[in-house]
């Protein structure tokens, strides 16, 4: 993309940038607000540059991460291509209104979720947000098994795998970790997960961050799509948890907001008609769900090991998964 191919696109729409929203991680571009104020109109751009010099703030400047960071924003756009048409209100997420250019150098023109009232942003670990976005992620999770069942394409162009912590792009970071049972588990907690029957599309990046808030206090939308994929719906609902949870939050609500976002599961199953067993979707993903929490350990563990997520909660409830995949369950999926 040359800059001369979207300042026509900018100059035909009469748009000009009013606001630097942030950059891109290692300086891979940034996000801006454009708005026209003829028409009172705006759109959200978010401008992939290669930089000339990568920098990452804790040091993982490799081809490895720059070949994943260039197949994310590839991700990305075939997820506003083929994804987001097919959501509704339940997993609001912004239209793409044009893709410019190709990588190394491209542009996703965004509709602005603020000018449709995703104003509010939270950091903190108000409840009753919390259990919006868990709604959202039930009824994302819901379509992403039903787009599955009835389409079995529509995740081709997605990560195979998704999360942005999966143990087939972080090699590096598993080789730096300490070694002991998490490292040696790894592959076979991997296996499990990814093996599971039940695969829907997961976010892949479900922290709160990600999320906006509607002003009436009712709805929310996500944003962010660069490492959507298949997995178990319990990854993203894991990783947001900590994102807005500390040691003590978790220890007060975790398991009322978990039940939460199986009840909503439930709902968002009947609601899209789904011909599969919800019972049988929410007792496979409850057995996977220690598991995720020791698979993103094994992440922080090798990629920041004094990161304040590694708190006590965490840590127990890795030992509760290696306790339970211990035996005949972690040779059986050492050997796939």
């Amino acid at each position: 993309m040359s800059q001369s191919t979207l300042s026509r696109y900018l100059n035909q729409a009469g748009l000009t940038e009013h606001e630097h929203i942030q950059s891109l991680w290692s300086g891979y571009g940034e996000i801006a607000r454009y708005s026209n104020p003829r028409n009172n109109s705006s759109m959200v751009i978010k401008k992939v540059e290669l930089p000339q010099q990568v920098f990452h703030p804790r040091g993982w400047n490799t081809q490895t991460s720059h070949l994943r960071k260039l197949k994310s924003y590839q991700v990305e756009r075939a997820f506003y291509q083929h994804i987001a048409p097919l959501l509704d209100q339940h997993c609001r997420v912004a239209r793409m209104h044009e893709c410019i250019g190709e990588l190394p150098s491209m542009a996703l023109l965004l509709e602005d979720l603020d000018a449709s009232g995703y104003v509010v942003r939270r950091m903190d670990d108000n409840i009753d947000a919390i259990k919006l976005c868990l709604r959202w992620l039930a009824f994302f999770h819901a379509k992403g098994l039903a787009l599955i069942e009835r389409q079995t394409n529509v995740s081709n162009q997605l990560w195979p795998i998704g999360c942005y912590w999966h143990l087939a792009t972080r090699q590096d970071e598993l080789q730096a970790m300490a070694s002991g049972l998490l490292q040696q588990s790894a592959v076979a907690i991997d296996n499990a997960l990814n093996t599971a029957r039940y695969q829907t599309i997961v976010h892949g990046d479900a922290k709160i961050a990600n999320f906006c808030f509607h002003v009436n206090g009712q709805q929310v939308a996500a944003v962010d799509f660069q490492y959507p994929g298949l997995g178990v719906g319990v990854k993203d609902v894991m990783y947001f948890f900590t994102s807005c949870l500390d040691e003590r939050g978790l220890q007060q609500h975790h398991n009322v907001l978990l039940d939460q976002y199986f009840e909503d599961l439930q709902l968002a199953m009947a609601h899209y008609q789904l011909d599969i067993d919800g019972g049988q979707v929410e007792r496979e993903w409850r057995d996977l769900y220690d598991l995720c929490w020791a698979d993103f350990h094994r992440f922080l563990a090798g990629w920041s090991p004094q990161h304040t997520k590694l708190n006590r909660f965490m840590l127990n409830k890795t030992e509760q998964a290696l306790k339970h995949f211990k035996g005949s369950e972690l040779l059986k999926f050492q050997q796939l």
